[in-house]
């Protein structure tokens, strides 16, 4: 069984490191103007992952490929238009084949770059959930498995935030990475949650959503949001378990907060959600 190890630089190094340890695991994470790039690796591990960040939106783009195949079948989660064009350079710079792009949920903070993205790279399939109503190559639901190679990303329903959230979850088995990893979309966040004023949210639908698909997948499970606006980039359900602080109440306690959020109208959501009904841009192309 795969395991990976993170640690923290400030521990591992003197004040001045001149190189990284080729026998250790690290997460590395550069930050500029434009985007913050994470990435865990493992020198048996058939998956290469990259975690990308949008920063006007503060929206993670997650890329996963399986890089022990011949062709390197990747995927994209929750890609953003404004930065596609970076997202592509990169899959051409690692010699990844896009396959899919995958959505959350319809976003109402940024327009997504999966209809972008099969303009500029016609054969990748576009996918979603089949409860958002919006338009995609494939409609998804609870059970589904969206197969890369020889790994392949679990569908879990986790309607709240809106109605057709999903969680994308990899696989669970001994030919697939461990731990495994939950990108939750706006459902769960790091210590919070997304909004359930809107799009068809549901308190009630979330706090049943995060308890019954998230919460009850092993305590290491490294957790992926799409969005962060403290500065933190995964945690775990272990973690959320313990201090999340709207999601360890009880569920009568959680719909009061949510209910009394008195949070402003999202300024992106008239041109994002029409937006993303349609792909992005795919209805433009055809």
């Amino acid at each position: 069984m795969l395991k990976f190890q993170f640690i923290k630089f400030s521990s591992f190094f003197p004040s001045k490191p001149s190189f990284f340890p080729l026998s250790i695991s690290t997460t590395i994470k550069l930050k500029s103007q434009m985007a913050s790039y994470s990435s865990y690796s493992s020198s048996s591990s058939k998956l290469l992952f990259r975690q990308l960040f949008e920063k006007e939106s503060s929206t993670y783009t997650y890329l996963l490929a399986d890089a022990s195949h011949a062709e390197k079948p990747a995927l994209l989660i929750d890609p953003v238009d404004r930065t596609v064009d970076r997202d592509l350079s990169l899959i051409q710079e690692l010699g990844l084949k896009l396959v899919y792009a995958l959505n959350t949920h319809v976003h109402a903070d940024h327009v997504t770059g999966t209809g972008l993205i099969k303009s500029k790279v016609p054969d990748v399939k576009s996918v979603i959930s089949k409860a958002s109503g919006a338009t995609a190559d494939i409609y998804v639901e609870q059970g589904d498995k969206i197969r890369f190679g020889n790994l392949y990303i679990e569908v879990r329903a986790t309607p709240g935030h809106t109605l057709g959230c999903l969680t994308y979850v990899t696989g669970d088995g001994p030919d697939q990475p461990q731990p495994r990893m939950a990108f939750t979309g706006d459902t769960l966040l790091i210590r919070g949650c997304g909004r359930t004023d809107f799009q068809g949210g549901s308190s009630e639908n979330l706090y049943k959503s995060v308890h019954s698909q998230i919460f009850t997948l092993p305590k290491d499970t490294l957790l992926y949001p799409a969005h962060d606006y403290k500065g933190f980039s995964v945690s775990t359900v272990g973690e959320e378990i313990q201090y999340n602080p709207r999601l360890t109440k009880d569920e009568e306690t959680f719909k009061n907060i949510m209910g009394n959020l008195n949070l402003s109208y999202p300024k992106m959501i008239d041109v994002a959600v029409p937006a993303n009904m349609v792909c992005g841009i795919q209805s433009k192309t055809g």
